[in-house]
């Protein structure tokens, strides 16, 4: 039989294997944007719904799409995006191939940026929610919530295509 003494070494060296498990298997914590959105987590995991190429700062851009997103585009009911839709833009800077110049590839990784439809949430910006994050260590764009005001400025020239750029690539 086991003694008290021995139950609790024993039990103490199960907690703290479990704890160091934990402690290993943990990400780190991504901060929020500015003005609260967080990083959707599965958006690794999305599928692509378009790509495009900015020459003005030499970066590729490959757009994905939740499922909302992915079935709306799919059914070309995107003006407007329904209700839930989430786009991300992850963006890298052109760099050419070493072994075939003529080919651009993605080079270093610039940012990942979201936009949300959230309709009544975010009225002010036209019914969608933005944000960004940095590099690969994925840090929150802007320095206060109304960051927000550059985006959506941006996404303004779009406003007849619900403040959306992206045109979602065309299946056989």
């Amino acid at each position: 039989m086991r003694s008290i003494k021995q139950h609790i070494v024993i039990a103490v060296i199960v907690i703290s294997s479990a704890l160091t498990g934990v402690a290993f298997s943990q990400k780190p914590t991504i901060a929020p944007a500015p003005n609260g959105i967080t990083l959707p987590t599965d958006y690794k995991d999305w599928r692509v719904i378009a790509t495009s190429h900015r020459t003005d700062n030499n970066t590729l851009r490959v757009i994905l799409g939740n499922d909302i997103a992915i079935q709306a585009a799919r059914e070309g009911k995107t003006n407007p995006w329904p209700e839930g839709t989430i786009l991300a833009k992850l963006v890298w800077k052109d760099t050419q191939h070493e072994k075939w110049p003529t080919a651009t590839i993605p080079g270093d990784f610039v940012h990942a940026e979201f936009m949300i439809k959230a309709t009544e949430k975010y009225a002010t910006t036209g019914g969608w929610g933005f944000a960004r994050w940095l590099g690969m260590e994925q840090q929150p764009y802007g320095k206060e919530a109304d960051f927000v005001k550059e985006c959506f400025d941006c996404h303004t020239p779009v406003k007849a295509n619900d403040y959306v750029f992206t045109r979602p690539v065309s299946l056989p």
